[in-house]
């Protein structure tokens, strides 16, 4: 007896990776080109996933060039929607030691409120080691179909 063929449907997965310097004028470039990517992949300017992905890649890239910066190195944003699914964010930069967990900032501290943020806008976000050096830090959303 034969099974029924089923057929799902098609994933298509796109990617975009560019390398930026390691400055806030990068940090920024990094937002407003991930943004445009975003309208191309129809995740449209000013919708909540929009919102939501750009801040996740601009703290991200803030904190690479921040506390990721080794002089003379970039960093690397990488953005991978699989349609439909998931929108992964990956920030990679090339300073691997992982910075100590911070105590929970003070309400009128000026810092320490990033990774708190990528929490909360996330729907999962992990830390990974780059070989040969460095990390990569990921977040992820999940897309409505």
């Amino acid at each position: 007896m034969t099974s029924p063929v089923t057929r799902e449907a098609p994933v298509t997965v796109r990617v975009f990776t560019q390398r930026f310097s390691s400055t806030p004028r990068g940090a920024r470039l990094a937002r407003r080109l991930a943004l445009h990517q975003f309208d191309r992949w129809n995740i449209p300017y000013g919708s909540e996933v929009s919102d939501a992905a750009a801040l996740l890649v601009a703290e991200l890239a803030a904190n690479a060039v921040t506390h990721g910066r080794v002089p003379g190195r970039d960093f690397e944003l990488v953005l991978t929607c699989t349609t439909g699914l998931r929108l992964r964010i990956d920030v990679t930069d090339t300073r691997g030691e992982r910075r100590p967990a911070a105590a929970t900032p003070q309400p009128l501290d000026e810092g320490g409120r990033g990774l708190l943020l990528v929490g909360a806008l996330a729907s999962r976000w992990s830390v990974l080691d780059r070989v040969p050096v460095g990390k990569t830090v990921r977040a992820e959303l999940d897309l409505d179909s």
